[in-house]
């Protein structure tokens, strides 16, 4: 297999683009950076391009090493054919591979096995064949009766050759294929019931749906049932379909043998055949599930990490709570810890007044202006009283409801007890989801991606390939953004390209002993952050206010030349980079020449447009471009809501059947997706993502069962 060939079949790449792309991903390079300071060379492919192209070229590499020691063990056996070895070189994927090596590979102790140990393949294969016109079966077996060798009837001969026969048709990689094609075509997954009580997996008490239409979510939602032994799961085809595969490929009419090698090719199906079949194609639905899964987890979590920061603002966080009460931090501008405390607005308790004086206090000493009011137990009656509290202020104070998925996790950890020795876990809850607020993405990446709650059934899927999956879309996020050198913490220096988590520390330990860095070339001086390390992650790091202003841009040091002959063509001040930018920049190139100026600064046009974005504006963060949070000044409840109701809302989850959005009111509402747009679309995905604002039409509430459906036609 030409891998390259298949790469670009696969991926809309040049030939010589795909070939680079290869190459830097084997000298070593980051997805990071690869796809930002590359771009000639790769044709601009996106970090999420060149993921999917590394991971596809590791299962092709894969499947050829196994190739060449399927081969080898083949030939090693002296069973090679010109045929089978074509068929080898063939084989796409590696299911394909496995079917074919199925024959050959050393098997445990089988009916079969031991029939060939008592002498009965002749047997089998005479019988196979179905060459003899005349005669019968118990006469071809019976020259094979040896009480020496357990045969003691000639009906034990001709047991022993149907489990040789079984066993081959089960091994045959055609029959295999076919059958699986034949159930992904016109077969159905059935679930039906193990117990009578009612539970959260009742819609597929009985349940069938075609093996090849069943969406991803449904195929998680069973295996869960099954799992959880509530649910029995099987995969049916029609057994005159599925033996008419077998019956085509292994009996021959008018033999004395035909009959003999249907009951066989009938022991097979049921025995041997179908149930393994039925686990590979299980298999594969679940393996395709997962991926879809993982692939919608990672979608909703890059935004959910690109949300806008809430910059400039003192803020105080209410993690609620009922009998220990809700726990206090106020954070300044900047993160830093100003006071905690804790009140008991809620029940049992229920102090409102002196909760009230208590947070009132805080406000004007601390100068807050914004509340973060954690999404979890108590929240309700959290926001109620905040609510009330900032009605004295006149719109001067506003509150936001933040998730607080995984605020515990990190509050419990080695990292959050390193970060706050003093505070209690409760307290470190509370302290996280103020600076959530302010920066989504410097507090998120301190928490296990798996626990931050935007997926769907993420505790089932593999651990190791979701947690790939997200540590890629965190770095790919974090690398979008950039991280500010001197103030950055170890947590999320490690996700910056190039940068392990032994060098993020080493980073923060330089920064101690000789205080902030001046300029990126002093990272050459971090111990273990060598040459290789240096290219992959300068220009992802930040220095406001150092010595050179491109410091503070996503100008990699390689095109500082460049960067510095681009402002000389144009007669433009450098000095202009410190004092906000050159917003011209582009209509001067532009009347320049982009092309023409791109030769003369030696760099691409990519690159050069790169270039001129970032000195329009040094310093500048993508996520300001983002949809604001929702900041709340009143409440609403769901009592409140009523049909035909028209609201502003923040999507909050992606899910395969549509879109769970916050409106406000504690209970996130149901956009299915049929409701999102006029026009047919697949997945939810296409349209929206999470962390966008929308409005929306209240279709149905049910109260008892705190279920909200919402339209957006």
């Amino acid at each position: 297999m030409d891998i390259i060939t298949t790469l670009c079949h696969e991926f809309p790449v040049r030939r010589d683009r795909m070939e680079n792309v290869v190459k830097l991903i084997d000298d070593g390079n980051t997805i990071p950076f690869i796809a930002r300071y590359r771009k000639e060379m790769t044709g601009a492919c996106d970090d999420q391009a060149l993921r999917e192209i590394g991971d596809r070229l590791q299962y092709l590499r894969n499947l050829e090493k196994k190739k060449e020691d399927y081969t080898a063990a083949i030939t090693e056996q002296g069973k090679m054919t010109e045929e089978l070895a074509r068929a080898i070189a063939d084989a796409e994927t590696l299911a394909a591979l496995e079917d074919l090596y199925r024959p050959f590979k050393q098997k445990r102790r089988t009916r079969a096995t031991i029939a060939r140990e008592k002498g009965l393949e002749p047997l089998a294969m005479d019988l196979l064949a179905q060459d003899r016109r005349s005669g019968t079966v118990e006469e071809m077996a019976a020259s094979y009766v040896d009480e020496e060798k357990g045969v003691e009837t000639v009906a034990d001969a001709l047991a022993g050759a149907n489990d040789i026969i079984a066993e081959i048709i089960s091994d045959s990689p055609e029959v295999r294929s076919e059958l699986k094609e034949l159930i992904l075509r016109k077969g159905v997954i059935r679930s039906v019931a193990k117990t009578e009580e009612d539970s959260v997996y009742a819609t597929y008490y009985d349940y069938t749906e075609p093996v090849g239409k069943i969406p991803s979510h449904r195929i998680l939602a069973i295996n869960r049932g099954e799992a959880e032994e509530i649910l029995k799961v099987t995969v049916e085809i029609e057994d005159f379909a599925a033996m008419g595969v077998l019956f085509r490929h292994f009996v021959k009419p008018g033999s004395i043998s035909t009959q003999f090698v249907k009951d066989a090719a009938a022991d097979s199906y049921a025995r041997l055949l179908f149930p393994s079949v039925e686990r590979e194609i299980r298999s594969l639905l679940t393996e395709k599930a997962d991926e879809q899964a993982i692939k919608m987890f990672g979608q909703n979590l890059k935004p959910l990490l690109l949300q806008s920061p809430v910059k400039d603002q003192v803020v105080l966080a209410i993690d609620p709570g009922y009998r220990m009460g809700c726990k206090l931090a106020a954070v300044d501008a900047t993160g830093k810890v100003l006071t905690t405390g804790v009140i008991y607005p809620t029940p049992p308790k229920n102090e409102k007044e002196a909760s009230a004086a208590k947070v009132k206090a805080i406000i004007d000493r601390c100068g807050v202006t914004c509340i973060a009011v954690g999404n979890g137990t108590a929240t309700k009656e959290a926001e109620i009283f905040v609510a009330d509290v900032i009605k004295d202020y006149h719109g001067k104070v506003t509150y936001a409801i933040v998730n607080e998925a995984g605020a515990s996790v990190y509050s419990a950890s080695k990292l959050g007890a390193a970060e706050f020795p003093q505070f209690d876990v409760s307290v470190r809850s509370a302290i996280s989801l103020a600076r959530r607020l302010q920066d989504p993405l410097a507090e998120l990446v301190k928490i296990d991606p798996k626990s931050i709650g935007v997926g769907q059934y993420q505790h089932d899927l593999p651990q190791n390939r979701l947690t790939e999956s997200l540590e890629g879309v965190v770095e790919d996020c974090v690398n979008a953004v950039g991280a500010d050198l001197n103030t950055a913490s170890p947590s999320l220096l490690q996700y910056v390209a190039g940068v392990t988590a032994s060098t993020a520390k080493n980073i923060q330990t330089y920064r101690e002993e000789n205080g902030s860095f001046t300029s990126r070339a002093q990272l050459k001086k971090v111990k273990g952050l060598g040459p290789k390390a240096f290219e992959q992650c300068a220009g992802f790091l930040r220095i406001p206010g150092g010595k050179e202003p491109l410091d503070n841009t996503a100008v990699h040091p390689e095109s500082y030349p460049a960067a510095k002959r681009l402002l000389e063509l144009l007669s433009v001040d450098p000095k202009t980079l410190k004092t906000g930018g050159v917003p011209e920049l582009d209509r001067k190139a532009a009347a320049y020449g982009k092309e023409k100026l791109a030769a003369d600064c030696g760099v691409g046009l990519p690159t050069l447009n790169d270039i001129i974005t970032e000195l329009m504006k040094p310093g500048r963060d993508i996520r300001d471009a983002l949809p604001q949070p929702v900041l709340r000044a009143d409440l609403m409840s769901l009592e409140d809501l009523k049909e035909g109701m028209e609201l502003t809302g923040t999507v909050r989850n992606v899910i395969d059947f549509g879109v769970f959005v916050d409106i406000g009111v504690h209970q996130d509402g149901l956009v299915h997706i049929s409701q999102i747009c006029d026009r047919y679309i697949k997945h939810p995905s296409e349209v929206l993502k999470v962390g966008d604002i929308v409005k929306v039409k209240v279709l149905k509430v049910d109260p008892a069962k705190k279920r909200i459906s919402l339209t957006m036609k």
